[in-house]
Formats: C-alpha cells, structure tokens, sequence
C-alpha cells in the first residue's frame, strides 16, 4: 500500500505539477485548494502527510496547521512557502509542523523531506504501539471493588508528578503500580530505575544510589552511576524502604530535599531531576515509633498514599487470575492453555494465601509445568492449597519461595521438615530424631519452640 500525500496549495500549476511527480514517484496524491477542502478531506481519508501551502484565502496555512494537529496529532505536515521567514518557521514548528519548505521548490528536497516525515511517522507508530503493550503487561488484573478503586488511583496520581507511597503485603503487586503509575506518567519515555532497597548491603549502598568515583571504594577500577544519576529525568522506584538504615535514611532525605547529590569520593555536586516512587510491606508509623524510620522521611514520601490490596481482601479476582497465568505461561512455553475444573478451583478460592497474588503465581506456573493432563482437578492441587491432601504426603515448597526473608523462609522448610518426618515415624520421637541426624533433646527443644505436639 503506498503513502497517501495531500498537497493543499490555491495554485493550480503547483497542484498539478507537484501532484504529478509525486504519483512518478509512487505516492498516492490528494490535492485541495484551500484549507477548507483540506479540512474536509482529511476527515474523510485520513493522508499519511500533508504538503502545505502558508499563503491562502480563507484561512491560511498557519491555522489549518492548528486544526489539523488539534484533530489529527499523528498526521505529518510539511509547510511550503514563497515567503519563508524565522519567524514562520519557528511558530509552524511550534505548532507541530515536520519541516518547512521555500517555493521554489526543488523536487528532490520534497522527496527527502516526505521519506523523512514517514519514517518519523513509523517510529512513532512503533513507539505508541511498545508503550501500548508495556502498559498492558504491566496491567492490573483484577475487576473486584478494592482493584477498581486502586485503579482509579493510579489513573489520577500517575500524570501529578508527586511522590507516591506503596503499601502492601509481600507478593501484592506493589512494584507493578509503580510501573503502571510511570508508564501512565509524562516521564513514560525516561527511565524507571528500580532500587530494592532490602537487597543491597549497608556497606555499599551509598555506592549504588549516587554512584562512585574511580579507585573511591575497594575495587573501584572505574567511574560508576548510581541510581539516581540514571533515574534522571524519569522515575526511581525505592521498594522495601521501611528495611533502610537510620544513615543511608538520612542521606535519601537530603537528597531528596535538595535533588543534589555527590559520588562517593567525589566532589562535584550533581542536581538531577526525578520522581520519586517508595514502597514498603511494613507499617511505616510503627515503624517511626520504634524509632526505625525517620518521620520526616515518611512525610516527605507519603504524599500520594496507594495501598495495594491482598488477594484474600479480593477473592473473587482469582478465577481471573488463574486464567490470565495459566494463558501467560502458555504462551511463554508455546503449548496448549491447561484448564482448570471448578472443584480445583474453588480449593484456590477458598485458601488463605500469605504470598498473595506472587504465591499463587508461583503455584500455578508449578501446576502447568508437571501436570501432564490438559485440565488441573482436584487431585492434583497440593497441600496446604488442598486441606484434603495431608502434609507427609506432600509439603508444598512454593510458600517457602513466596517468602522474601532467608531467616523466615529457612524457619518455615524446618518446621515442614520436621512435620513430615514425624508423620512418617508415627510421631515417634526418638525415631524422628535418629532418622534426621539429631539429638532427641535436640528435637523436643524444637518442637516446643514450634509449639508442635
């Protein structure tokens, strides 16, 4: 299918000739007379570009320029005139104008200038369409009253350009907000740069937030970034910041405060422009009563507060999101979507899910890959999912991994662990113990510190 051009001009001979090389050249060409026409004609056939002439009756050039980008913002146009002035040129461009072109006009400036505006025209095309598909990733599943009015939220805050603060249990989908909230906000095409604020060692985070000079830092064999320096101009996104230190604390809010900031061992003072997004699976004001977050800290972030609702506060979201994962991960491992029964569904519904909507994620990409039939039943939803299934016959190690804390997670394969073992030596004592290698003390201390019978 060719480019379709609409040349507006009141002179004929331009229309004529021009529209002439242009259909030479394989364009499909449009012609109008005035601004009028062209008007009415782009409503009609929507054109790839418009060539159009500054100087006509009616109204000119300059304000069919204004209507056709109020309409029709996609649709390229290129300003050609006899009378080309600077100050012509910046206010067309202003307007929203590709290029600008002097009468009279050479042919093979007309020809780059078209390709030029048409292939600005696909990258944008693409360009919409990436967003389009990132903001569909990053969507919100979920049609319950907490999720549409968590939705809502987002809509509203995300083009304010303040400071938000997440609040949600682990495995809520807190770092999805702040990617819906970004690529919902004017600093879509800027970076999002996510610090896991958990995650990084006390000893170098000041290192990876503002970044470090050459030989600054024990094996420092080059200049570094930090993360703000790379959130410039777009977003940075602090999760888990209720597990930052009092000092590394102190240094975000100066930061944050003046938008300025040094490299570890430097001395030149950078300024960087960025929203801030926070979250946190803690209480913040408890926190701020223990003395473990600084309040003013707090109030500096909780400007927009969104809390993230967890998934046994939305039941009645999960027959949606078993269909929305068990067709995601057919697609990523190319075979046919497994079904699920309503028997085994209801089991999902009816369970109390600690991870949240991570937890049940998790389980569901287990169930698609090893159960080998095309439907889940009930049979093959495991404990503790399935209250019917005992735990010696099958402990679930997905909860382990729905646990973010080495410590918690390390506690709750022990206490499966030691459960297990018991059931398969008849809670005998002295035979569990032997059979896992410990002493029988040993295991009554345990057991009494689970408070397990």
């Amino acid at each position: 299918m060719f480019p379709s051009i609409l040349i507006v001009d009141d002179e004929p001979s331009i229309l004529q000739s021009l529209g002439g090389l242009l259909s030479d050249e394989g364009f499909e060409v449009i012609t109008a007379s005035n601004g009028y026409e062209a008007l009415k004609i782009i409503d009609s056939e929507s054109p790839d570009l418009v060539l159009l002439d500054i100087w006509m009756p009616g109204i000119d050039g300059i304000e069919t320029l204004k209507e056709i980008k109020e309409d029709n913002p996609f649709i390229q146009v290129i300003i050609i005139t006899g009378h080309g002035t600077i100050e012509t040129a910046v206010r067309a461009t202003k307007l929203g104008a590709y290029d600008l072109i002097e009468k009279p006009l050479s042919i093979d400036k007309v020809i780059v200038a078209i390709n030029n505006a048409l292939n600005f025209r696909r990258l944008e095309e693409e360009n919409r369409y990436l967003r389009k598909k990132t903001i569909e990733k990053n969507s919100i599943t979920g049609n319950c009253a907490p999720i549409k009015a968590l939705k809502k939220q987002i809509v509203v805050a995300a083009p304010a350009d303040t400071w938000i603060l997440v609040i949600g249990e682990n495995g809520t989908g807190k770092e999805l907000v702040a990617r819906t909230i970004h690529q919902l906000s004017p600093r879509a095409d800027q970076p999002l740069i996510t610090v896991n604020c958990a995650a990084i060692p006390e000893e170098i985070i000041e290192s990876e937030l503002f970044g470090h000079e050459k030989g600054a830092i024990s094996g420092a064999g080059s200049k570094k970034r930090g993360k703000f320096e790379l959130a410039n101009n777009g977003t940075i996104f602090l999760d888990e910041i209720g597990d930052m230190s009092l000092r590394t604390q102190a240094k975000i809010l100066r930061v944050l405060e003046e938008q300025k900031f040094q490299r570890v061992g430097g001395s030149r003072i950078l300024s960087v422009d960025v929203r801030v997004i926070a979250a946190s699976n803690k209480d913040l004001k408890q926190e701020i009563e223990k003395g473990t977050f600084r309040e003013d800290l707090y109030y500096r972030l909780n400007v927009i507060p969104i809390e993230v609702p967890s998934l046994r506060d939305r039941r009645e979201d999960i027959p949606l999101l078993v269909e929305t994962f068990l067709e995601d991960f057919a697609k990523q491992d190319r075979h046919t979507k497994k079904k699920i029964t309503p028997g085994a569904l209801d089991l999902l519904c009816r369970y109390t899910w600690p991870g949240n909507v991570r937890e049940l994620k998790n389980l569901l990409e287990r169930l698609a890959i090893m159960v080998e039939k095309e439907v889940i039943d009930e049979s093959d939803i495991p404990a503790p999912y399935n209250p019917t299934v005992t735990e010696s016959k099958g402990v679930s190690n997905l909860r382990w991994f729905s646990i973010n804390n080495l410590k918690a997670a390390r506690k709750a394969f022990e206490r499966d662990y030691i459960k297990t073992k018991l059931a398969e030596h008849q809670k005998n004592i002295a035979k569990t113990a032997k059979a896992i290698g410990v002493g029988r003390s040993y295991l009554y201390k345990k057991l009494k510190n689970m408070k397990m019978d």
